[in-house]
């Protein structure tokens, strides 16, 4: 298992955490992020329970563009394409707050992989191709902070074949399962 870093280009992309415990380590970083010139965006869960939800409150914080077509693909591309002014050219850590609300629903697991998915390629500094970009990577991480954190029962919702969930040190992680991602 790996530990909880925010601040870098290497995965897990993904981290399901408890809500105060630990929390003081998780500020710790989000404090360097944004010291290093990295943006923080948080949300509240209720603003993500539908899908539309994710794409209106996705594209308001994180200035996507009037195009955005507000569906998986599309937030893959547009978490890809972030740089400038919304990562501060250092990185963005995005933190979805009582994320317990989110575990029952029907599109959270293809949420977490849409989410490394775009994680994933804006870590890199390459394209999917293997092409080296034109730009650097940029260090994208995503947090659900959990009330009432049970590590197994959320490794097990979050499970697809197309992610590698990993649990301990106190938190969940995920990123994209290189066998179906290559």
């Amino acid at each position: 298992m790996t530990d909880l870093k925010l601040t870098g280009t290497s995965e897990p992309w993904v981290f399901c955490i408890p809500k105060g415990e630990g929390a003081g380590a998780n500020c710790a970083q989000l404090s360097e992020l944004e010291s290093q010139g990295g943006r923080v965006y948080r949300f509240d869960s209720r603003d993500l329970v539908t899908e539309q939800g994710i794409h209106r409150s996705f594209a308001a914080a994180l200035q996507f563009p009037k195009y955005y077509g507000r569906n998986w693909d599309a937030l893959v591309d547009c978490l890809d394409d972030l740089c400038g002014d919304v990562t501060g050219r250092a990185g963005v850590a995005v933190v979805v707050h009582d994320a317990d609300r989110l575990l029952d629903v029907e599109h959270f697991p293809l949420f977490v992989s849409v989410l490394c998915q775009g994680a994933a390629r804006a870590n890199s500094s390459v394209d999917t191709d293997g092409c080296l970009l034109d730009r650097p990577a940029i260090s994208e991480h995503f947090v659900f902070e959990f009330c009432d954190f049970d590590a197994e029962a959320i490794a097990l919702r979050v499970s697809r074949p197309d992610l590698t969930v990993t649990t301990g040190g106190g938190f969940v992680a995920a990123s994209l399962n290189p066998q179906e991602w290559q």
